[in-house]
């Protein structure tokens, strides 16, 4: 293993956290640092392997929006809670370092759920759409982990 590679894992490393933690650009990460290594090896199994990388990270962009938005349209949870949401912890996310981003997307799920069906289904709705998010994370971290793996195999074969 060579010493760029070596870098490469590292990014890769950094960039599957940076699913987990909002700050770092977590797929991007990934696929910045699997694209250098195939331009550095070349050859057609090197841009396979980036290729394979691509269509994973691609379809996880896709499903990871798709599914927990159809879970959410089936709870009744309409969209503009969600942007209520994002607006406030976008705003949290500069007000609380760290924790800001989670807990102004909680207030504000839970702030637009009251206003629009009362406090007693605000809070199952706010549970739905932690669900949701959480459900999101998760698959972004799978495509990300499975596009790592691709690349590690590509460095064992080439």
């Amino acid at each position: 293993m060579s010493l760029l590679e070596v870098l490469l894992a590292v990014v890769i490393a950094v960039g599957i956290i940076g699913v987990l933690v909002p700050v770092l650009p977590g797929t991007l990460l990934v696929l910045a640092a699997v694209l250098v290594w195939a331009v550095d090896v070349g050859g057609s199994t090197a841009w396979t392997v980036f290729a394979v990388a691509v269509t994973v990270l691609a379809l996880g962009a896709i499903v990871k929006y798709a599914v927990p938005g159809r879970r959410l349209q089936d709870a009744g949870i309409p969209g503009s809670t969600l942007a209520v949401g994002g607006a406030l912890g976008l705003v949290g996310f500069f007000v609380v370092p760290v924790v800001g981003l989670l807990l102004g997307f909680v207030l504000g799920v839970y702030l637009a759920e009251h206003r629009r069906v009362g406090a007693s289904a605000a809070w199952p709705s706010t549970v739905h759409a932690l669900k949701a998010a959480g459900l999101s994370i998760l698959i972004e971290l799978l495509a990300a982990m499975m596009a790592a793996a691709t690349w590690a195999v590509g460095v064992v074969v080439t």
